[in-house]
């Protein structure tokens, strides 16, 4: 009897202890989230603005160009 009682709390504290470590792991996948996101979105919109910026440089220096041919013909 002694050893039933034994192995019920041994099972009842192993699913305990997972239950725990279950929790801890999702807290601290939220920590890490939430610090990527602080760090990483600023980042995102920086880099999409600098990307987004050279993307517009390609149509307005062939404008220039050609208007500078035109220049340079007339």
């Amino acid at each position: 009897m002694f050893e039933l009682l034994v192995t019920v709390l041994c099972v009842w504290l192993f699913i305990k202890a997972v239950g725990l470590a279950l929790k801890i792991t999702w807290g601290m996948a939220k920590i890490a989230a939430t610090v990527l996101m602080i760090l990483a979105l600023p980042a995102l919109v920086i880099v999409l603005l600098f990307a987004g910026g050279l993307l517009l440089l390609l149509p307005v220096a062939l404008v220039a160009a050609a208007v500078g041919i035109l220049k340079a013909c007339l």
